[in-house]
C-alpha cells in the first residue's frame, strides 16, 4: 500500500471565468435585467413574456423551484428538519400568478390571431377564443380582425320548431355585431340562403340592409347568393350607400332561382361609381329598358372585369352591353359565355382597346339557336395585339370567316409576337390550315381546344395543354392528309 506521501497531490484548480457567448449577449439584449420581461424559448419561436412583478434573477427562480410543496389539506404536515429555514411570506404586492395567457402582450396576441383568421376566417375561432380569458377576449374584439366575414343561415335545414325565438336571437346577434365587430368590415359574403326558410332570410336581409346603411361607406367587396331577398340588398346599393364598392358578385348558387333579377343599369352606375369587378353568374337577368328621352348613365370608368356568364340563354343584348360598358375604357376581362344575343358588331363598338380575355363560348345552347356565321374578324382585328385568351367555343362562324379572323394573329404591330396563350375553338368549323397557321405565329400558345371540330382529322380532335402538346399537334397537322 502506497504511503500518503507517495500519493499524488490533487489540487483543485480555480475555475477560469467562462467567456460570454453570442447567445448570452442576445438574451441580455432582448430581455435585460430589471426590464420586467423574460424569454421563453420553444421549438420554432421565442416568446417574450411580461413579468407580473419585479424581475427575479436566475438564482432566485431556481430557489423557488426547489422549494418543497405544501401537503394537501387533510393530511398531517411532515415535521420540517431543523436545518431548513421557513419560507418567507409572499409580499402582498406580488399577488397570485395570472398565468402565461395574460403575460403575452396584447399586440403580439392580436398578430397571432390575425394569422389564424387569415387562414380560416374570423368565425368560429374568434368566438371561441373570446371565452378563454379576459385578455383573449380583448384581443378577439379588435375590429382589425373582422375585415372579412361570411354570414350563413344557421337555421337552414333545421326543423321549424322554436323558429321565432331563434329568429329573434339571430337578429339580436347581428344587430350587436354590426357596431361592435364590423366597424372595419371590408368583405362580406352571404351563403346558404334557401327559399324554404323565408323568415330566416327576411331577418338576415333586414340585418344586412341596416348594416349596409350604417357601414356601407367602408365596404369594398360584396358577394351575394341570389334569392328573393337579394332585391332589397341591391336596392340599398343603388341608394348610394356603398360609394367605394369595388367588387360586386351575385350568383345563383347550386339551386337556380327562377325569379328574374331586376337590376337597373344606370342606377347601379350612380350608386357604385368606383366598381372595378362586376359578376352576375348564372342568373336570369332581365335588364329594364332605358326608355325614351332618358340619358344614359355615367358608366363604370374604373371597371376592369365584367362577367355575365350563364349556362342557359339570357336576355343580354348588344344594347344592354353598350349601356354597361359605354364608359369603361379600362376593361381587361369580358366573359359573355351563354350570351347568344351578343354579336361581333356589338362588341366592336365598345370603347375598351386593351382587352386581354374574351370569352364568347356557347355551351349546350347552340343547337337551339340560329347563330351568326360572319363577323369574327371584327373581334380579332380590334384586339389581336392584347388578347391573351380567346374562347369561341360553340360559335357558328364559317370556315372562311374563322380563317380571316385568326389571320389577324399572323402580323402584329411592330413585328412582335402575339400575346395569345389560350385558344378555345371547341365545336367550330376551323380548318387544319388555319390551326397550323395560328400555332406557327403564336409561339406562346399553351392551351388549344379542338374538341368536336368537324373539319379536322379524327385523331386530333382533343384539347392540348402545354407547349410540347401544342407543337406535336402542329407536326401532325403538317404531316397528316387532309380530310375528304
Amino acid at each position: 500500500m502506497a504511503s500518503p506521501a507517495s500519493r499524488p497531490v490533487r489540487r483543485r484548480a480555480r475555475a477560469a471565468p467562462r467567456a460570454r457567448s453570442a447567445e448570452d449577449w442576445w438574451w441580455d439584449r432582448l430581455a435585460p435585467s430589471g426590464s420586467g420581461y423574460h424569454l421563453l424559448p420553444s421549438d420554432s419561436m421565442l416568446l417574450v413574456l411580461s413579468e407580473p412583478g419585479p424581475a427575479r434573477s436566475r438564482a432566485q427562480r431556481r430557489a423557488a423551484r426547489r422549494t418543497p410543496r405544501q401537503p394537501p389539506p387533510g393530511r398531517a404536515a411532515a415535521k420540517p428538519k431543523a436545518t431548513l429555514r421557513p419560507d418567507p411570506a409572499p409580499s402582498p404586492e406580488e399577488g397570485p400568478d395570472a398565468g402565461w395567457g395574460d403575460r403575452i402582450p396584447l399586440e403580439i396576441l392580436v398578430q397571432i390571431f390575425g394569422l389564424l383568421v387569415a387562414a380560416d376566417g374570423p368565425m368560429p375561432f374568434l368566438g371561441r377564443a373570446a371565452r378563454v380569458c379576459r385578455r383573449w377576449q380583448e384581443a378577439a374584439s379588435q375590429p382589425a380582425l373582422w375585415h372579412t366575414v361570411t354570414l350563413s343561415s344557421p337555421l337552414a335545414g333545421r326543423p321549424a320548431k322554436g323558429g321565432v325565438k331563434a329568429e329573434k336571437k339571430l337578429l339580436a346577434s347581428l344587430e350587436w355585431l354590426m357596431p361592435n365587430r364590423f366597424s372595419q368590415l371590408q368583405r362580406l359574403t352571404l351563403i346558404h340562403w334557401k327559399s324554404q326558410v323565408h323568415p330566416v332570410l327576411k331577418v338576415e336581409s333586414t340585418a344586412v340592409v341596416s348594416f349596409l346603411e350604417e357601414a356601407g361607406s367602408r365596404m369594398r367587396k360584396l358577394w351575394l347568393t341570389y334569392s328573393s331577398q337579394t332585391t332589397a340588398i341591391l336596392g340599398t346599393l343603388l341608394g348610394s350607400c356603398c360609394p367605394q364598392l369595388q367588387v360586386l358578385e351575385v350568383s345563383s348558387g347550386i339551386n337556380r332561382n327562377s325569379i328574374p333579377l331586376q337590376l337597373p343599369v344606370e342606377a347601379l352606375q350612380k350608386g357604385c361609381p368606383q366598381l372595378q369587378v362586376l359578376r352576375l353568374l348564372n342568373l336570369m337577368w332581365l335588364p329594364k329598358p332605358l326608355g325614351r328621352g332618358v340619358a344614359p348613365g355615367p358608366g363604370f370608368p374604373s371597371l376592369e372585369e365584367l362577367c355575365l356568364a350563364s349556362s342557359t340563354c339570357n336576355f343580354v343584348s348588344n344594347e344592354v352591353l353598350g349601356r354597361l360598358l359605354h364608359g369603361s375604357p379600362n376593361l381587361r376581362l369580358l366573359d359573355l359565355r351563354g350570351c347568344a344575343r351578343i354579336t361581333p358588331a356589338g362588341l366592336q363598338d365598345l370603347p375598351c382597346r386593351e382587352l386581354e380575355q374574351l370569352h364568347l363560348g356557347l355551351y349546350g345552347t347552340s343547337d337551339r339557336l340560329t347563330l351568326a356565321k360572319e363577323g369574327s374578324p371584327l373581334l380579332t382585328q380590334k384586339w389581336c395585339h392584347t388578347l391573351r385568351e380567346l374562347d369561341l367555343s360553340g360559335q357558328g362562324f364559317s370556315e372562311k370567316d374563322l380563317e380571316q379572323a385568326l389571320a389577324a394573329f399572323l402580323s402584329t404591330p411592330g413585328g412582335s409576337h402575339p400575346a395569345l396563350c389560350s385558344l378555345n375553338l371547341r365545336g367550330t368549323r376551323v380548318t387544319p390550315s388555319t390551326v397550323s397557321s395560328v400555332i406557327s405565329s403564336c409561339p406562346g400558345l399553351l392551351y388549344l381546344n379542338l374538341e368536336s371540330c368537324r373539319c379536322l382529322p379524327r385523331g386530333l380532335k382533343r384539347a392540348y395543354r402545354g407547349l410540347e402538346e401544342v407543337q406535336w399537334c402542329l407536326e401532325q397537322l403538317l404531316t397528316s392528309p387532309l380530310p375528304s
